[in-house]
């Protein structure tokens, strides 16, 4: 028996008391939430949080095997550095399988307070234990959530025609939103999933000669895993993270944020199955993966999709003239919208990994719509995709080298009109220098014709198109309950934007100070900085400005009683254009956290102003499970919520959560249809989860 085994074991006894909180459904609820708020201290523009928590979700429903995983797989939960990566596989390579989660005590440069947040997103199942190697347990659940908003919205009320005889616009269904989600799987054997939603003003219908199948939403995917030489197979909805994400980018994807260095790689995932409520930025169709050789796998997928599209028919051939991402059909407009632009997606992957090491990949996607796209004629459209087709072709390679982890990328687009054929690259390096130093680099071009529609590789826009920069992240360990860290961004536009009418650059950084001083207690403090140029117009004079965002956010965690938990904060900002007065918002939240036995109380009352939207400010709010909240907070109010959550038994958990926003300086909420004739806005929420 191995000497480790003996210090696993003294470990485990000494600190079972310390793990015992996490074992808990309600206590693993917890923690995913505290990781959330550690992510997101400061709201970053550009950022899709609702994607990043969804796949969060998903990584968190389906927790690691520390014994099977690969080093990509390890990166992708952001939690570990490139010396503890490294400790794992020289560890796994010695001793061979873990025999329990507590056994990463006994490898090298890993601490409690790093385990204690991998802890939600790990298992060790199929190991060498005393009763031999038990099966990986399966995942069976059926969760049904309700929510609505109080109070009636405009698009809800009763339609009075107008002089003319003419009904005005109204929501074609009613006010409920409904969400049905099943799920059958084993991490790395089966999944079978599917997903039902209906928004606000949305109708449940059956038409199949529109493509409606009863609720607005359905998604559905049913996926195996290895099987012989079949590493996956997977049908119905799913995404792809290949690469640095400049052809195919799916997952928890986080740029830039108070994690200030290992969040700049994307690893290599391969196809996952699609479990988001974003109703865009996925495939639909099939997807396999096949082991060549021990060291090469093929990824073949097929595609397609109907997606949500502006069309124009004035002149004599239909033209798409934009996609509509929002998901919503409410109106008869945005009925109309629906389903109107037939996508197909063709293509594959080649990935070599040599002992995980070298990784070499070569992706091509081939895109076809089957409607003419083309935006509307504007000059900061002049570079974007026109056509019926896009073909991407890219080639990525990664090396490790002790402590050193290099990436990059290099992809090449080509359409049906010369306005496509662009380069885009991205490339950089991780880095574990010292013990305590972490550091990160990462350098970007995007050509301004550089059309790639499912890629989002690391980027200041919201894509991999007409920007080029340099980034570079620190973190450093003063000693093992103090750390600091930051990042420095500089970033360029060639050509014009959305709102910025001539080429611009900029730059950002942000500095984030944290102290642990014990498990119970927490405090950190971030500040961030942004420079950009965006057009401003006096006396109908139109120009481009430099604007200056700046956020600051003070917390502090800390337990006052045995299942206590209190979270305080204070956050305020500013937002200038050059020359002109600033913007100024802040917030004062208080949160608490009561956990008893099988029963959870989370409560926030937070007190908020800002001048205007330009200073509002985001605060990330706890929600029922696999539901996602992180609103703006502006002009003056109180915000406050209480989200209940009780285990009747061990198949049986429920959750209300009730939410108010009282305005003190307003007598409407909202506009145009979602505009309530009151100062305050209600929302309720309530979910079920019955575990098989």
């Amino acid at each position: 028996m191995r000497t480790v085994y003996l210090l696993c074991i003294a470990g485990w006894l000494a600190s079972s008391a310390a793990f015992s909180q996490t074992d808990t459904p309600l206590h693993r609820d917890a923690d995913i939430s505290r990781y959330l708020q550690d992510l997101f201290p400061v709201q970053t523009e550009g950022v899709d949080y609702q994607a990043i928590y969804d796949a969060l979700a998903q990584l968190y429903a389906n927790p690691i095997d520390l014994n099977t995983a690969t080093r990509d797989e390890l990166e992708a939960t952001y939690l570990l550095s490139e010396r503890q990566l490294t400790s794992l596989a020289a560890y796994r390579a010695e001793f061979g399988d873990l025999l329990s989660i507590y056994e990463l005590q006994a490898v090298p440069n890993f601490d409690l307070a790093t385990i204690r947040r991998l802890l939600p997103f790990i298992t060790v199942a199929g190991n060498r234990s005393l009763l031999g190697n038990l099966p990986t347990p399966t995942d069976n659940y059926l969760i049904v959530r309700y929510e609505r908003v109080l109070e009636e919205q405009k698009g809800f009320s009763e339609a009075t025609p107008d002089k003319k005889g003419n009904l005005p616009t109204r929501y074609v269904g009613d006010a409920n939103q409904w969400y049905v989600r099943y799920r059958y799987s084993r991490p790395r054997a089966f999944s079978f999933g599917l997903t039902l939603e209906k928004d606000p003003g949305e109708r449940v219908d059956w038409q199949p000669g529109n493509h409606h199948y009863g609720a607005d939403y359905v998604s559905f995917h049913a996926q195996v895993q290895n099987r012989g030489r079949w590493k996956n197979i997977l049908l119905g909805d799913y995404q792809l993270q290949v690469g640095q994400g400049l052809v195919l980018s799916a997952g928890f994807v986080l740029g830039k944020s108070a994690e200030t260095v290992q969040t700049v790689r994307r690893p290599t995932l391969g196809a996952r199955p699609y479990t988001s409520l974003t109703e865009y930025g996925y495939f639909r169709g099939m997807t396999a993966t096949y082991a060549v050789n021990r060291n090469l796998n093929l990824t073949l997928l097929v595609s397609r999709n109907r997606r949500d599209a502006n069309t124009d028919s004035s002149d004599t051939d239909l033209v798409a003239t934009s996609l509509q991402t929002s998901g919503l059909h409410r109106t008869q407009s945005e009925r109309d919208d629906q389903g109107s632009l037939v996508e197909t997606n063709l293509g594959a992957h080649l990935l070599f990994q040599n002992r995980h090491q070298l990784q070499l990949g070569l992706t091509v996607l081939r895109t076809i719509y089957d409607t003419f796209f083309q935006k509307r004629d504007q000059p900061y459209n002049a570079y974007e995709f026109t056509g019926t087709h896009n073909l991407v072709l890219g080639m990525h390679g990664g090396y490790i080298w002790h402590n050193w982890n290099l990436f990059g990328e290099l992809a090449r687009s080509s359409g049906s009109t010369t306005n496509s054929g662009g380069l885009g690259f991205v490339g950089g390096a991780l880095a574990s220098l010292t013990k305590k130093l972490d550091m990160a680099i990462v350098l970007r071009h995007y050509d301004r014709n550089f059309h790639s529609f499912y890629g989002n590789a690391f980027s200041e826009g919201s894509r991999n198109s007409n920007e080029e920069g340099a980034y570079l992240g620190l973190k450093y360990t003063l000693y093992r309950k103090l750390t600091v860290g930051g990042f420095v961004d500089y970033f360029n536009f060639p050509w014009l934007k959305y709102l910025v009418d001539k080429p611009s650059n900029g730059f950002d950084y942000l500095l984030q100070l944290r102290y642990t001083p014990n498990r119970q207690t927490a405090f950190y403090g971030v500040y961030h900085e942004e420079h950009k140029q965006k057009n401003l117009t006096l006396d109908k004079q139109k120009d481009v400005v430099g604007t200056t965002r700046r956020s600051y956010a003070l917390n502090a965690e800390y337990t006052l009683l045995r299942g206590l938990a209190l979270r305080s904060r204070i956050q305020w900002g500013s937002f200038v254009y050059a020359g002109q007065p600033a913007s100024n918002g802040f917030t004062l939240v208080q949160d608490a956290t009561w956990d008893y036995r099988r029963f959870s109380l989370s409560g926030r009352i937070a007190l908020f102003g800002t001048d205007d939207y330009d200073s509002r400010q985001y605060v990330y709010e706890r929600d029922v499970l696999y539901a996602f909240s992180f609103p703006a907070y502006f002009n003056h109010g109180v915000r406050h919520y209480l989200l209940a959550q009780y285990s009747l038994s061990r198949h049986l958990d429920i959750w209300a959560r009730w939410a108010r926003t009282d305005y003190t300086n307003q007598t409407t909420v909202g506009s145009d249809l979602d505009q309530i004739n009151a100062p305050h806005k209600t929302e309720v929420k309530l979910q079920a989860r019955w575990r098989f």
